[in-house]
Parts: structure tokens; sequence; C-alpha cells
């Protein structure tokens, strides 16, 4: 793609998508002139870590559900995310299972009758430990950016949390607010 950065943004993954339509990640990287695919590795029921049950407003280690991708840039893992969901919004539908969902796990979620309207973001950085480092093709002494995002229905539940790792140097994370 020409661009060692990638400058982005959280809009487009919080609006859902149409169905037969490439979810919001391989059509911004194509706007951009790049090929944007991820792999699931893993999805399905998980004990919720503290981080989580603390995002989703349930006890640790009470059954949530996990979807594990690595998200890739012109064939280069670039992020890392982990989307969690409680048990009573996820489990017997499709965001439980390995494979892709049409139109994206934001328009399922819309469909469930669990349509995200607020999200809350934390940015960190930190050093990443040896998998991280190793699914990144990073080097020693280089950090990442960890986001953290809580997504809210309209009655101020929450129906999703991601937890991304992306490396630091290749990694802008760009807000824009309108008010008034």
């Amino acid at each position: 793609m020409g661009e060692h950065i990638w400058v982005g943004g959280s809009a487009p993954y919080l609006t859902p998508g149409e169905k037969g339509r490439p979810d919001a990640w391989a059509a911004e990287a194509a706007a951009r002139g790049g090929k944007g695919t991820q792999s699931i590795v893993h999805a399905g029921p998980v004990p919720a870590p503290a981080e989580v049950a603390g995002l989703l407003g349930v006890a640790e280690g009470e059954t949530v559900v996990v979807r594990r991708r690595v998200i890739r840039l012109d064939g280069v893992a670039c992020e890392l995310t982990d989307t969690y969901y409680p048990a009573h919004v996820a489990l017997g539908t499709r965001l439980a299972e390995r494979r892709k969902i049409s139109g994206g796990a934001v328009a399922l979620l819309a469909e469930l009758g669990h349509a995200g309207v607020r999200m809350t973001e934390e940015v960190t950085a930190r050093m990443p430990d040896a998998e991280e480092r190793e699914a990144l093709g990073m080097g020693p002494g280089e950090p990442v950016l960890t986001l953290s995002r809580v997504t809210r229905d309209h009655k101020d539940r929450p129906v999703q949390a991601d937890l991304m790792v992306m490396p630091a140097h290749r990694q802008r994370l760009r807000y824009e607010t309108r008010t008034g």
C-alpha cells in the first residue's frame, strides 16, 4: 500500500453493513488501495477475564462469547482483536461460530435487537508479550497500542467489548467529534 502508518477511526466499525457487502475493514483498506482481510482463530464461549467482565458488566469468570481474529493488511498482521459478547446476546447465534458473518457482526447484533448506539474507547501503550510480538511480526523493544472498546445499546446495556492490540509504530488513531 505504500504507507507504513495506518490512520483509522472507529465509526465504520460501529455501523451495520449490508449482507453481501465487504466487511468494514475490507472496504476501508480497499478504499486506500490495499487488501484488508481477517482470520477468525477462535469463536465460542469462554470465562470472562477481569477486564472483559468490567467492560460488559458481568462477573469475572461468567460465560461470555469471544471471536478472536487476526487482522491483516496486504497479508501482514496489523492487529489482534478479541471481541466479546454477553452470553445472553451471543450464545446460540452465528457470533459463537468460527465463520464469517454476512454483513458483519455489527449487522447481526442489530438484527438480533442489540444495535450499538454508544461506545467508549480507551487507548494505552505497553510492551507486547512474546505471543503478540510473534503474531504481529514485531521486533524486540517495539511497543503496542491497546484499544479497549465497549459498545452499548439504546438502553445503555453493554452488548460488545473489543480488546485490540496493534504495533504502535504502524498505527495512528483518529477521532472526530461533532458538537452542536
